[in-house]
């Protein structure tokens, strides 16, 4: 009998648009048009449809990932005795080259992940808010180096 299907030892999934846009299963569209357009960046094309097949199956999924990430807290504080213990924030990052869709996309996931049932508080930080300005890079001598990052910001 001839495999039809290779399996691959690999935590990646591959999809479609249109296998991904039907994950979104019945999840109903919380954003109007004019939202969208107030959401997306400048000199961006983003539509309804495009928010409808990509960013509500991701939102979806992220949704999924929160929950159980908050259902393991809940657990490992019980488990642990310290229930008084504060819950670790759920962090998405988002990277890519200048000007593909960053911010917008990180808008997108703010707005639709607050708007599911549960109310998720999401927060955006962007680069601009923790890194020094190229100024102090020079005065420091850290232009070429990693430690751009400003630490009493960053910290929570």
């Amino acid at each position: 009998m001839e495999k039809k299907y290779q399996l691959l030892s690999t935590p990646y999934l591959a999809f479609n648009r249109l296998q991904w846009a039907a994950l979104r299963d019945c999840v109903p569209m919380t954003l109007t048009e004019e939202e969208i357009v107030k959401l997306k960046g400048i000199n961006e094309s983003l539509s309804v449809e495009e928010v409808a097949q990509i960013y509500l199956p991701l939102s979806r999924l992220l949704n999924f990932y929160i929950s159980s990430d908050l259902r393991r807290q809940t657990i490992l504080k019980q488990f642990l005795g310290n229930n008084n213990r504060q819950s670790i924030p759920y962090v998405i990052g988002i990277a890519g080259s200048v000007a593909v869709g960053k911010s917008t996309t990180a808008r997108l996931l703010q707005t639709l992940l607050s708007r599911w049932p549960e109310h998720r508080q999401v927060e955006l930080i962007t680069t601009d808010s923790f890194l020094y300005p190229n100024r102090v890079l020079e005065e420091r001598g850290l232009m070429k180096k990693k430690d751009s990052q400003n630490p009493t910001i960053c910290a929570v």
